[in-house]
């Protein structure tokens, strides 16, 4: 029996705020010595050429040198540091261990001087601005669906018979493996709203919460299933959607790109990996290393940008362009479900 599905609404009049914002910023989370501040370089660099009006947050765990805080601090980065959280011991052993540090990323709900902020994991580059997904409603986790085709879902019922939510009407869910499971974001990118009661209802909800192969992102879609709003795929490109569902993408109309598959890193990239010859991972890989090596965009310390770290903005931001670009991916496909998480 197919999901019942029912097209999400977005209504625009409550689209054009005031002149005067609440504070808001991007925030990306770095854990480490190794090469991954390059990436978290990249972004802030990325955003730049973007014009984004507001900074960008990095919190970092301890274990990452004072060398790479400095590098990000150069690069007109916020950097805070943040203890990390860890789950319960019974936990580790059953979530991929190279997801197990990203539980550290629930202490970004602390960041309370913000009103709003939108994490981007450090392999992301954005391409074009987003600003206005700050003007979305409050009250709501919004975040891009997820592709349950790679060999990383194996072990889900979707992936054994075929079903992605990516094309619900392709494979149908069959009935005698119960209720269809809710949607589920891709929790490389999304945009929430600091609380400190929320922070704290995610550390005692993490305690008592089953182990899950996907860790905090499994955890993430559990937790904020009631509230979570799909946005366009636009905001964030998992690049495995240009070999499974091509028929999705618009490429040049990309504004965040996620290099999460395997060997798409572009500070990593060989080639040598499955797909990465393809022309179009070659062309993306190149584009972040434009901005990369683009000495035009490394931060520049004046009295404007200075200025601008705590500067409002003077005219109303219209939401057009996103309105559009929802209407232009058609409606977004709700399955009225419990989380298969």
């Amino acid at each position: 029996m197919a999901p019942d599905l029912a097209p999400a609404t977005v209504t625009p009049s409550g689209f054009t705020k005031p002149a005067r914002f609440p504070s808001r910023a991007y925030v990306t989370f770095l854990a480490g010595n190794a090469d991954y501040v390059k990436g978290v370089v990249g972004l802030a660099k990325g955003l730049r050429k973007a014009k984004t009006a507001y900074p960008l947050v990095v919190a970092v765990l301890p274990d990452v040198p004072e060398e790479h805080r400095r590098i990000l601090e150069s690069q007109g980065c916020i950097v805070r540091e943040i203890e990390p959280v860890y789950p319960p011991d019974n936990q580790t052993q059953f979530a991929m261990a190279y997801y197990v540090i990203n539980y550290s990323k629930l202490r970004i709900w602390e960041f309370v001087e913000y009103s709003k902020m939108i994490y981007l994991d450090g392999d992301i580059q954005v391409y074009d601005n987003i600003d206005h997904l700050f003007d979305l409603p409050d009250g709501h986790f919004y975040a891009v669906m997820d592709c349950f085709c790679e060999k990383t879902w194996s072990h889900t019922p979707q992936y054994k018979i075929g079903y992605c939510q990516q094309c619900p009407d392709k494979v149908k869910w069959a009935a005698e493996l119960g209720q269809p499971p809710s949607l589920y974001f891709n929790a490389g990118m999304f945009v929430f709203e600091p609380s400190l009661s929320t922070y704290h209802d995610l550390l005692k909800t993490l305690k008592i919460t089953p182990p899950t192969p996907f860790a905090e992102q499994d955890f993430l879609n559990m937790y904020f299933r009631d509230i979570y709003k799909p946005i366009p795929l636009v905001y964030n490109l998992v690049l495995a959607m240009l070999w499974r569902h091509p028929e999705n993408v618009e490429l040049d109309k990309v504004k965040v790109v996620h290099y999460c598959a395997a060997g798409s890193k572009p500070w990593r990239y060989t080639g040598k990996e499955e797909n990465m010859q393809r022309e179009d991972i070659k062309m993306l890989v190149k584009k972040w290393w434009d901005i990369y090596n683009d000495k035009s965009l490394d931060y520049k310390r004046t009295p404007t940008t200075e200025a601008a770290a705590v500067a409002l903005p003077s005219e109303p931001v219209n939401l057009q362009p996103f309105i559009a670009a929802l209407s232009e991916a058609g409606a977004v496909q709700f399955v009225t479900a419990p989380s298969a998480a």
